[in-house]
């Protein structure tokens, strides 16, 4: 049976990347409020006098309209919203990382309106110049809690048991916190101090800092299953994340 059309009207969202596509138009990708990650064909979007042509940026909210009947859709207008700061310098490039664990973790058609509400608030915070490392790892928690891997980081995984600050702990990633003795090393080993800071966003601590910023790369790089991002590697040259 032939899949009905359907059409999309003023739909909140943003472009993440787009990439030519034959002579003279786009392929965007967009994340969108009520319908989650989209594919969109932008026809005609990159001749010189296309109303398209400006509009398409990252970062910047949209009003978009599509219509189709499969998982690549035809864009049929976008209007910019304004209101949203421009990004600039490291933010920016931290920005790019944010669109591309969106691109690489959510599937299409795959809605989640309270992680549109949290990438709109991150990229804000990251275009006013907010400290970016809490700005990213608060993100990368909602992301992970969002696509059902919520983290486990106010109790032991074995026993139940509260956790204790001063305990090291080995994040199973699939169980959640689990306390080592010696001198167990590597990303995943944290102090409890560091998980209840993370359970309640408290990033003051420069070691809660370190040690969350390791703790969420390997377990982002799990769901990844090998997966490299291309932004993370060009941040790290820059300056770590």
């Amino acid at each position: 049976m032939a899949q009905s059309r359907r059409r999309v009207e003023q739909e909140p969202g943003f472009v993440l990347h787009s990439y030519p596509y034959k002579e003279t138009s786009l392929i965007v990708e967009a994340f969108s409020r009520r319908h989650g990650r989209v594919a969109l064909i932008a026809k005609g979007a990159r001749r010189p006098r296309s109303a398209l042509r400006g509009l398409l940026h990252a970062f910047q909210p949209l009003r978009l309209s599509w219509s189709g009947t499969g998982e690549l859709n035809t864009l049929i207008n976008a209007e910019w919203q304004g209101g949203m700061p421009f990004m600039r310098g490291f933010g920016l490039m931290c920005g790019f990382y944010v669109n591309e664990l969106i691109l690489r973790l959510l599937p299409r058609e795959d809605a989640h309106e309270e992680l549109f509400d949290a990438y709109c608030e991150s990229i804000q915070r990251l275009a006013l110049d907010e400290p970016t490392a809490t700005v990213l790892r608060r993100f990368e928690k909602r992301l992970l809690t969002e696509l059902g891997y919520a983290m486990l980081l106010d109790r032991d995984a074995a026993s139940g048991a509260p956790i204790d600050p001063g305990q090291h702990y080995l994040y199973d990633p699939e169980r959640g916190p689990l306390p080592v003795t010696g001198t167990a090393g590597g990303e995943m080993v944290v102090r409890g101090s560091t998980l209840l800071d993370l359970d309640s966003d408290d990033f003051s601590s420069t070691e809660t800092l370190h040690q969350a910023r390791g703790l969420m790369r390997a377990l982002i790089g799990h769901r990844l299953h090998g997966q490299t991002l291309h932004t993370r590697s060009v941040l790290l040259e820059l300056q770590d994340l």
